[in-house]
């Protein structure tokens, strides 16, 4: 163990565990306001470390979703954490050894990611299990306070608890609509789709777990194909030319 450089992740790691505490208060109450129990919602912040699926997860829960449902849904939202993975094993020091791949992969999260890609130097393991130590405590911490305070709030108050996560999702995605036309494109596509098998007869039927699914792709697969990301041209490759 580098202390050094696993003192260095911690550092890095505070302001991000800061705000996983925050939001995984509302997890915590939402599981437990789902029918979970306090302890059940700790272990699920201990076992996934995953905001956006944790969420959903719950909501399958308290729908009575299958367990087909639960996989595919969380496939579809968490799908994006392969690819951060693999773009991130290939700044991983050598002496990186498998097992701890294995181990640290757990805790590769967006925030986490975006911390780790910036750095120049080879990441060795020290500094990563510094960079996910935080934030994996204070998610959990969080969800335990969310979960034992939820015993004791009013109802009155939980349900506007419970109205302010929605309000911190559109806080969310608000700054990105307004920079980006497609994003904005494709969070009406999903608003739309999400209003159509909500509200029209027949498809109002199809349970939440496979509405989240299908939303997902066409909204996706639509902006795939409407707002194509151009490859770079590769700087060898211009260069052998010029």
């Amino acid at each position: 163990m580098n202390k050094k450089q696993f003192k260095r992740g911690l550092e890095l790691g505070v302001p991000i565990g800061l705000g996983y505490f925050s939001v995984s208060i509302a997890f915590g109450m939402l599981a437990v306001g789902s029918g979970l129990s306090p302890l059940a919602a700790v272990i699920i912040s201990m076992t996934n470390l995953t905001s956006a699926g944790q969420f959903a997860g719950v909501s399958l829960i308290a729908a009575g979703g299958s367990y087909i449902e639960m996989t595919l849904t969380m496939l579809m939202i968490n799908a994006r954490y392969f690819l951060m993975s693999l773009s991130l094993s290939q700044k991983f020091a050598k002496d990186f050894k498998r097992f701890e791949k294995l181990l640290v992969s757990f805790g590769v999260t967006d925030e986490i990611f975006a911390v780790a890609a910036l750095e120049k130097e080879p990441i060795c393991s020290s500094f990563l299990w510094g960079l996910i130590t935080l934030p994996f405590v204070g998610w959990s911490l969080g969800t335990l306070m969310g979960a034992v305070m939820s015993g004791f709030l009013p109802s009155a108050l939980q349900d506007a608890l419970g109205i302010a996560l929605y309000g911190m999702f559109i806080a969310l995605i608000i700054p990105a609509a307004k920079g980006t036309k497609s994003i904005l494109i494709t969070i009406l596509i999903a608003v739309a789709c999400s209003c159509i098998l909500k509200y029209i007869p027949g498809l109002n039927s199809i349970s939440p777990g496979f509405a989240v699914i299908i939303v997902t792709l066409v909204a996706a697969g639509l902006a795939a194909y409407w707002y194509p990301i151009q490859e770079e041209e590769d700087s060898c490759t211009s260069s052998s030319v010029s």
